[in-house]
């Protein structure tokens, strides 16, 4: 790993350190459940950047698809959808955002899926996911966290986390 990808994971690292680890997995604020889940795979992401050998880029791929497909599937029925439903026409926009950069996030699992591992255009493809998906969790937790906190009290998204992890199990994992 580059000195720039040790200080990158390092940071994220430390980053989980500081997250609430004392609830019960239900019990935990969605928007607490989903800072740690994108700290993780911002690290994996880093990894991948990072890593020269194919047989590690796999491995890594393979973690990153698992993390992120039931990650993005539940986030979006839980909290997109229901940002959606808001009267707010901002927040509803933010929600369709939301949609819009998972479908290109998708699309870049595919690609790098078919790519070889030991190919330019999969170092290519897993530079432009991991900008992708550091933009689109920079806007997301500034602007859809702030749709959820304005309209959604404590209860209800504890509520969202217990709903979010029930759709991250039903969520099926493309090879």
């Amino acid at each position: 790993m580059s000195v720039a990808g040790t200080i990158r994971a390092t940071s994220r690292k430390m980053g989980n350190v500081l997250t609430p680890a004392t609830y019960a997995e239900g019990d935990m604020d969605i928007l607490t459940k989903l800072k740690k889940e994108h700290r993780e795979v911002q690290l994996l992401l880093d990894q991948l950047v990072d890593a020269e050998s194919a047989t590690e880029r796999k491995s890594l791929l393979k973690k990153i698809r698992a993390a992120l497909v039931p990650h993005s599937r539940a986030e979006e029925k839980v909290v997109y959808d229901a940002v959606r439903a808001l009267k707010d026409k901002e927040a509803r926009q933010d929600g369709e955002e939301g949609y819009l950069e998972h479908s290109l996030a998708d699309r870049m699992l595919a690609t790098l899926g078919k790519a070889s591992a030991a190919s330019i255009e999969f170092a290519a493809a897993a530079k432009v996911l991991r900008e992708l998906l550091n933009h689109h969790i920079r806007e997301e937790e500034s602007n859809i966290w702030s749709d959820v906190k304005d309209n959604f009290s404590d209860e209800e998204r504890e509520r969202m986390n217990r709903d979010f992890e029930a759709a991250k199990k039903k969520v099926k994992i493309p090879a």
